[in-house]
């Protein structure tokens, strides 16, 4: 299971239509139209989804976190943000 956190250039509801429909065989999807983000959790490619949503949409990954099984450790584990990490390598 990942949990990836997008963001989206969405301008208007149909696009929105557009972003939800492409990213729709996934267990659970969001979208805050303040923030301009995607959530999405599922067993997922998160880059896969950002190169299908870029045909719409200028998109880019803000977090990806993947739940593992482990009784010790909390359920999830995530790379920095570029908000968190400013210096950070960042993939677009």
């Amino acid at each position: 299971m990942k949990k990836a956190v997008l963001k989206l250039e969405l301008h208007d509801e149909k696009a929105k239509k557009k972003a939800m429909k492409t990213v729709s065989r996934v267990d659970s999807v969001s979208i805050d139209m303040k923030d301009k983000k995607l959530t999405v959790i599922g067993d997922i490619d998160p880059v896969h989804i950002v190169a299908k949503l870029r045909k719409l949409c200028c998109t880019e990954i803000v977090t990806v976190a993947y739940q593992a099984y482990n009784p010790h450790m909390p359920p999830y584990y995530y790379a920095r943000s570029v908000e968190e990490a400013p210096n950070a390598c960042v993939i677009s």
